[in-house]
Order: structure tokens, then sequence, then C-alpha cells
């Protein structure tokens, strides 16, 4: 392990005491004062415990999601005599931080370009153009979601995780609030821009001195590895991640068929099926027998990654078996997703109608769950269908997500072929 911090109980105590006084509605500020000189000294580690104590003790996310920029407000003049991790490029934790000093000076610049409009010496077009830029940090936090947080569910620390994905979502909420203001007005768009730019700077202030030192002491370098070679499936926002962190390298070096490393070890990888199965006389290739022929399972994969739909699929149990790793996809997915609780897998305001869902499949009460919505200016199809075996038992769930925006458009009818 990376760290090997202590969590003091009787302290604590005392922090959750004062968060239990921010939640009665005491202002930060004097707080901040009353407990200097009590919280000299709090690591991230102890900040992190004592959300997911918070949580454990349950305390709803929600609430914890609302008070955590008041906590950092109270511990951050100890926060930030934290140690930071040490970088690499090419770690997972070098490239957070090499991607939050450009949010920062990408924050500094649309507030600075809004500015000039609002007060009539500059214009629109440069104003959009820094937004846009700087909404590329929503891929900072698409793969934080996707590749870091399951890593740290499978170590049971989801508080903190939970938490942030929250104020992820009222990030991508406040862009688009300021992508509707540029219609509006100059101070308009200016005033939104700079609360943007603030929730952003909060982010990774929550980053750098809770979540990556948490991390950095709970997660192995296997882990840390095997989250770098699923980076890719999600992106990067403005950083192109250096080969000097080899991730494969460490993989081989680490190769125990013993003990596990730590208790973030990874599933094993699915495997299809090995039999019944044929060999094709053409190739050579094992075929997977299905209900209605066989086929080779090259073939198979390449059918679901080519069909025009996402689709992913969760077993009886709400563990992810399954995603169609398709260069089109719409709602992006990692190697890091397969094993994780799907509830872990939505935002915690979306997990009841995840659950509602999965309850009524399970209790045969539905089959079938339908949503629509209008994204990035597309029409998106999501539907949900329950999976039961010939006994009727009920083995799991099918996602399948898909962009209607192109089809919803057909009119009449056309009988030939026509590809110009």
């Amino acid at each position: 392990m990376a760290d090997t911090t202590i969590i003091d109980p009787a302290r604590q105590v005392e922090l959750k005491k004062i968060i239990a006084r921010l939640h009665g509605g005491e202002p930060a500020s004097e707080l901040k004062k009353e407990f200097a000189a009590l919280i000299k000294g709090v690591s991230a580690a102890e900040v992190a415990a004592m959300e997911q104590s918070l949580i454990d003790g349950g305390m709803p996310v929600e609430e914890v999601q609302r008070l955590c920029e008041v906590h950092v407000q109270v511990f951050q003049q100890s926060l930030s005599l934290g140690k930071k991790p040490k970088e690499l490029p090419g770690h997972p934790i070098h490239t957070m931080i090499e991607e939050n000093r450009q949010a920062r000076k990408k924050a500094f610049a649309l507030v600075a370009a809004a500015r000039s409009w609002a007060w009539g010496i500059g214009a629109a077009g440069p104003a959009a153009s820094a937004l846009e830029d700087l909404a590329q940090i929503i891929v900072h936090y698409t793969r934080k979601e996707n590749q870091l947080f399951p890593y740290l569910e499978r170590d049971n620390f989801t508080g903190p995780s939970r938490v942030m994905w929250g104020k992820h979502d009222e990030i991508r909420a406040r862009f688009a609030e300021a992508r509707k203001a540029l219609k509006d007005s100059p101070k308009a768009f200016f005033k939104i821009t700079k609360s943007l730019a603030s929730s952003i700077r909060k982010m990774i202030f929550m980053e750098e001195h809770i979540l990556i030192p948490e991390s950095a002491r709970r997660l192995s370098e296997k882990d840390w590895a095997e989250i770098r070679l699923g980076e890719e499936a999600i992106g990067f926002a403005w950083v192109k991640p250096d080969s000097l962190y080899d991730a494969g390298l460490v993989l081989a070096s680490r190769m125990n068929p013993g003990k596990p490393e730590n208790r973030g070890e990874t599933q094993p990888e699915a495997r299809m099926p090995e039999s019944p199965a044929k060999t094709s006389p053409e190739r050579g290739e094992e075929l997977l027998e299905l209900a209605t022929g066989r086929i080779a399972r090259e073939v198979l994969d390449l059918a679901l990654k080519t069909m025009p739909v996402d689709i992913s699929v969760v077993d009886e149990n709400d563990k992810v078996l399954y995603y169609s790793d398709a260069p089109h996809r719409i709602f992006p997915r990692s190697p890091a997703v397969i094993g994780r609780s799907v509830q872990n897998c939505h935002p915690q305001k979306s997990v009841d109608v995840v659950n509602k869902i999965l309850k009524a499949f399970k209790n045969k009460e539905k089959s079938k769950a339908r949503f629509w919505i209008e994204m990035g200016g597309r029409f998106i199809l999501i539907e949900y269908y329950a999976l039961y075996d010939a006994a009727g038992t009920y083995r799991g769930t099918l996602e399948v997500s898909q962009d209607l925006t192109e089809l919803r458009a057909l009119e009449g009818q056309r009988r030939l072929l026509d590809w110009e």
C-alpha cells in the first residue's frame, strides 16, 4: 500500500460533531475559528473516513454532498498542509493533476472572456470558445466515475465517490446553464461562468487534498496499472499521458498466482462458455453453440460491437457482466465497470429509479422500462429488459441505448438501394 495512515477514533468523533453543527445551521466561519486549534494536522484520510462514516451511519448521500464544500472550507487550512502523492508521468494520478492544472488556466480564461463580453470590450465568439474548451473537464470527471471509483468501491470506500459524482452533475448542469445564457445576455453568462469556475476550483481542491491522497493510500500499484490500461476507453482532457509509466510492465512484474496483493484485487476476466462448442472447418475457430445456431466468438463480438446500439448486461445480483465496446457508444464505459454494482454506475439521484426497475423485474411485476432524453441535440432512447430463463427465473437485465435522431426524421419509404 502507498500509505498506512491511522485513523484516530477520538478525532473522528470530534470531526463528526463539526459536521453535525454545520448541518444544524451554524456558520462555517464560526466553526472554523472555534476548531482551528482542535483539528490542526487533520489528514485527508481522516476527512474521507469521516464522510464515509456519516454515510454508513445513515446520513443521506445528498446531505453529505450538500455539505462537502463546507467541509473543505472548515478543514482547508490543515488539508492544504497535506503531502501530495509523487507524480510519475503517465501514472493516473499524474494525469489527473496535470488536467487540473489545465482546468485552472481554462477556468480563468473563461471568466476573463465572459467579463470582457459583459463589459462590451469583447465578443460572444471568444467567450463561447472558452466555455467549450473548459467543458473538456467533463471527460476528466467521466474517467473518475468509470475508472477510479470502481476500484475504490472494491475497497468498500463509496461515500466520497458518491458525493463527488453528485458534484460532477452539478457542474455539468452549470455548463448547460452557461450555454443557454450565451443566447440570453452577456451579463447572465458572466454571472454563471463565475459560479462554474468556482465550482471547478473547489472540485480540484477536493480531488487533490482528499480523493487523490486517499486513493493513493488505498490502491496498490497493480490497481493503478489496471486503471491506466482502461483510461483510453474514456479519453483525456487536454493531456496526453506520458509513456514513462508502463502499466503493462507493472502488471507483468506483479503477477502472482497466490494471495491477492490487496483488497482491491480485480475480478477474474469473464469467460464465455467453452462447451458445448464445435470448430469451423474454414478457419479452425471455436464455434459457440447458441439456441438457434453456432457462431465464432470473434464474429459474435464483432456483431455486438457493430450493432447501432449500446448494450450492457447485468446479472441477477446487480453486477455488470458485459458491455459492447463500440467506438460509437453514446454513454462511455471502461473495463473497470465489469463486476461493479449497477447502482454505482449511476449518479446518486438516479439510484432509486434503478432499484425500482430491478425490483419490479425480479418480482415479475414488469419486464421492460423505457426512457428517452435529448442530449447535445440528439434524441436518445434508453430501454431496460428483464432476462428470464426457460424456467422463468430472473437472470439479469439488458440495457439498450440508441441514438434515434436520424431515424425520427425518416419519412415516406425507400425501396431501392441509394448510397448517395
